[in-house]
């Protein structure tokens, strides 16, 4: 049957290592991209758009984080100071040179990555829970020095007010515009990480991650790596940087404190670690939960709460869920939601017998 790997033989290496080597991975791909790119944006409103336009920005970021702390095994907590740095990168570019989206953008995770390349240097020497502090100090470096150089943050209040990107002298306004122009990055984000982690450079985050004194023994220039994964995860911030900057109009070092960093740690925690899949649905679902719990306490809160709590409780309880669900999938489920998606499919790839 097409969705079993009995039947399905191999001719060539190029069919070995292809990225949906079942039929039905296939079909399932055009089938969401039809749903995505055909169907959401011509029947949902402006408003459950913006909300996608939310998921597709996290899913980049999402990505890159999941490439330094699932692939890698390097724990970092300074992603949102990375996109701090793509953002104001950007912005200066547009505001000085009238640079075009096509520009800022590379420049903005260049930017980034070489940053986090400097962040990532102490990597050879600390591991574990002091490298995530060492990230933290480049966080509240970076966010200090973004705030009191008017050089690099225009001044007061550290904001920049930056246009709507323009293609093919089309000014993007409307949700629909920013949505078709941010799943192209998503795509590219996507396919570029699949290949990636394929490739001899993801072989070598894997190792590292796996056991790096072994990956040492076997040739593997460890501190050489772990800053490509630093840099290669910083690009990927300071793309999701820029793309926000875009789609608010603004950067404003508020849009990327610590916890920025914090839900993208959850997203891939969540999600899965290692995993590309797993990123998707770290970043729709850590994007969807505040959302959801909004919606959710509005209509029943006062069920829970009376009028004068129900304000405090909204943002409140969205941390409570946060911390939670970390813990229970880091105790229950530490490969996280890719992990379910996986027993799902496992399930019906042995369908309708039990082994």
């Amino acid at each position: 049957m097409f969705h079993r790997e009995s039947g399905v033989f191999k001719t060539s290496y190029a069919a070995d290592m292809a990225l949906y080597p079942l039929p039905i991975a296939k079909w399932a791909v055009a089938a969401f991209a039809v749903l995505f790119i055909v169907v959401a944006p011509l029947t949902l409103g402006e408003y459950y758009i913006s909300i996608l336009n939310l998921c597709l920005i996290a899913v980049v970021g999402a990505l890159g984080l999941n490439i330094l702390v699932g692939y890698t095994g390097q724990i970092s907590i300074g992603h949102g100071a990375f996109m701090s740095v793509g953002a104001y990168t950007a912005a200066n570019l547009v505001t000085h040179l009238g640079a075009p989206f096509w520009i800022t953008i590379p420049a903005g995770g260049l930017m980034a990555a070489l940053i986090g390349a400097l962040v990532g240097i102490p990597s050879l020497r600390i591991k574990g829970i002091y490298l995530a502090i060492a990230t933290l100090a480049a966080q509240l470096i970076i966010e200090w020095t973004i705030n009191h150089v008017p050089a690099i943050s225009g001044g007061a209040q550290a904001s920049i007010q930056v246009p709507r990107p323009t293609l093919f002298g089309v000014q993007l306004k409307s949700q629909v515009q920013l949505y078709f122009f941010l799943m192209g990055f998503v795509v590219l984000a996507i396919v570029g990480t699949a290949n990636l982690v394929r490739s001899r450079i993801g072989r070598a985050f894997v190792a590292i991650r796996d056991q790096d004194i072994a990956a040492e023994i076997i040739g593997i220039n460890i501190f050489r790596y772990k800053l490509w994964a630093f840099a290669i995860s910083s690009f990927y911030a300071g793309v999701t940087g820029v793309l926000y900057t875009y789609y608010l109009g603004i950067a404003n070092y508020e849009q990327f404190q610590l916890n920025v960093s914090i839900d993208y740690l959850a997203m891939v925690i969540i999600g899965g670690l290692g995993s590309i899949l797993g990123s998707i649905f770290g970043a729709v679902f850590v994007t969807l939960l505040p959302i959801l719990t909004r919606w959710f306490l509005e209509d029943y809160g006062w069920l829970f709460f009376s009028q004068s709590d129900l304000l405090n409780a909204i943002p409140n309880l969205r941390l409570i869920m946060f911390g939670g669900l970390i813990i229970f999938f880091l105790v229950v489920e530490p490969e996280g939601l890719n992990r379910l998606w996986r027993n799902i499919r496992n399930y019906f790839r042995v369908w309708p017998f039990s082994y």
